[in-house]
């Protein structure tokens, strides 16, 4: 079958794979569950399917410690798994998108230890530092995950930065070596027929300086460096650039708007759209991940309709999204887990999948799965959780208090496996020993808890359903493909300043779409001279099974909890 190659209209599909489908009952997803599912994915839509990396790692970060670009870890499966699923997932017309993590490798890596080992050309791959004195790192940077972004090496009496975790060495890109061998592992997987690059914190990959940071934690010296553009450009030149039909999205990590109109100008030969996440920094205190805060609702809009209407004024590209496997559920973030489930994760679906942009589905998001119903820190696996619980305790706060906020915003509340069915493991895995193969070694139980309201929140029962939220998700993601207006219109933001109303308006040739939802659960009202005239329109989309409730001035200025509706002429 044909690719949708034209990302505008297409929708993509992330899997985290560990997590997705286990078909041997070792209690790890692998490749081979993928492939069973492909029917599931095909039928909800998608385009495209984003993987995590299953390349073989230490799984010190879940796969982003890359110690092999090359080869597929025996978690996962085999290279012949990889090629049958990307050609099962082309017979349906799905193209296979990698994540590549470049801005740094595992330790395990061949490069490191070969650098490890003291070979001057692979020293030149990672950046090692003398330090400020002894036992004194080169800068006070910190990394993200929480200590110093330096590691001490006595055998060189020198440093090695890690941004992320310290089994997680930065490369470093002003050796041209560095790039050529990067260029290298994107035309092998070219070559094996992948249609689509997730490039991993790409921005960070040009490091401006290395001086302490005396007001913060060093991102200012590496987040949208000197040579980014420069690298992104040439890498495109040599690699995914010369086939059209290949779709590139970066991971920008607190990058700038004025940065991504670069990134994902339509001629500026770079990359076709970026991931930006200040729109999910709205429950944060400023930078700051691990506090309770209420969300920002008027900060949640403006960030929004800034993106949506700068990036289009300089004919750059976003990809729309609330969830990946770094962010919590968004029906337990923004949304409600309880009385108006339903209604609020449609509500969510449809402001999201009706903006400018192609839109991410992350694996369960389509059924409203929730955040983990983890009591006790034992039940949290995420190195950047157990890290910050440890760090939120020597800042003061009780056990307690420093769980409650893992819960809220740990990583691993989108890791739980998928839920597939209400049966024991969810459908994630066989049910029992005695159902897996007789060539694994069955697990007494998946790497990670399942949630227990697979009871009632599952793949099959919403199949069965034609009211579910996985029916509601097939419906937004063929309307953009049906209707130019979403895939090309523009954005004129509505309802700019009201406390519970998000909306807004596209054109496109003569066409018009208004989305307007209650973002609240509480009924509201929306009055002026900003609601928008409806005659001419109709109502294609909604999350309320009766008609809006009818007034003399507009049927959508009275609202209910969490609903939604689109209109269209």
């Amino acid at each position: 079958m044909t690719f949708t190659t034209d990302f505008h209209k297409a929708t993509v599909y992330q899997i985290y794979p560990k997590s997705f489908a286990d078909s041997n009952g070792d209690g790890l997803g692998d490749l081979r569950g993928v492939i069973g599912k492909l029917d599931y994915i095909a039928d909800l839509g998608a385009d495209y399917i984003w993987s995590t990396p299953f390349f073989v790692s230490p799984q010190n970060d879940n796969g982003y410690d890359v110690a092999d670009y090359y080869d597929v870890d025996p978690a996962y499966g085999t290279m012949a798994d990889v090629e049958e699923l990307i050609a099962e997932a082309g017979e349906r017309g799905i193209g296979l998108m990698f994540d590549m993590v470049f801005n740094h490798v595992s330790t395990e890596h061949e490069w490191f230890r070969k650098a490890m080992a003291g070979d001057p050309y692979y020293k030149q791959f990672f950046y090692f530092r003398k330090g400020k004195g002894p036992g004194v790192p080169p800068t006070n940077w910190e990394s993200k995950f929480g200590g110093s972004a330096w590691a001490y090496v006595p055998e060189f009496d020198e440093w090695y930065l890690h941004l992320f975790d310290p089994t997680q060495a930065d490369l470093d890109w002003e050796n041209p070596d560095v790039r050529h061998e990067i260029q290298k592992i994107v035309r092998f997987w070219m070559g094996k027929g992948v249609r689509g690059f997730r490039f991993d914190v790409i921005n960070l990959i040009s490091k401006a300086a290395f001086e302490d940071d005396p007001d913060g934690d060093g991102r200012r010296f590496y987040t949208d460096g000197p040579r980014v553009h420069e690298y992104l450009r040439d890498l495109n030149e040599a690699t995914f650039g010369t086939d059209p039909g290949i779709i590139t999205v970066g991971e920008m990590s607190s990058t700038s708007m004025e940065q991504c109109y670069r990134y994902a100008g339509a001629d500026t030969h770079e990359l076709n759209m970026v991931f930006s996440f200040h729109h999910l920094k709205v429950d944060f205190m400023g930078n700051e991940k691990w506090v309770l805060v209420p969300p920002d609702f008027a900060r949640l809009k403006r960030i929004v309709f800034d993106w949506q209407t700068n990036m289009a004024a300089h004919n750059a590209w976003n990809a729309v999204f609330w969830c990946n496997h770094d962010q919590p559920r968004v029906v337990s973030r923004f949304g409600d887990e309880g009385r108006y489930w339903k209604e609020s994760a449609k509500m969510l679906a449809t402001v999201m999948h009706c903006l400018r942009g192609t839109p991410y589905v992350y694996q369960g998001e389509e059924l409203g799965m929730t955040n983990a119903d983890y009591t006790s820190i034992g039940q949290f696996l995420d190195v950047e959780s157990l890290n910050h619980y440890e760090i939120l305790q020597r800042k003061g706060l009780k056990a307690d208090d420093a769980l409650r906020i893992i819960q809220v915003h740990s990583r691993d509340n989108s890791r739980t496996p998928m839920q597939w069915d209400d049966s024991q493991y969810a459908g994630f895995m066989p049910s029992s020993p005695a159902s897996a193969s007789a060539s694994s070694h069955a697990a007494a139980e998946p790497w990670l808890a399942v949630n227990a309201n697979r009871d009632h929140i599952n793949a099959a029962a919403e199949i069965a359903d034609p009211d579910s939220i996985y029916h509601y998700y097939r419906r937004l993601i063929a309307l953009r493909k049906e209707l130019d207006v979403i895939a090309f219109g523009d954005v004129e933001p509505l309802a700019v300043d009201h406390p519970d109303v998000f909306a807004y308006r596209r054109r496109w040739q003569g066409h018009e779409l208004i989305m307007v939802a209650n973002f609240h659960g509480h009924d509201t009202e929306w009055t002026g001279a900003e609601v928008p005239d409806l005659e001419g329109f109709e109502r294609i989309l909604g999350n309320y099974a009766d008609a809006p409730h009818a007034n003399t001035t507009s049927p959508v200025s009275g609202l209910r909890p969490y609903e939604t509706s689109v209109w269209y002429r």
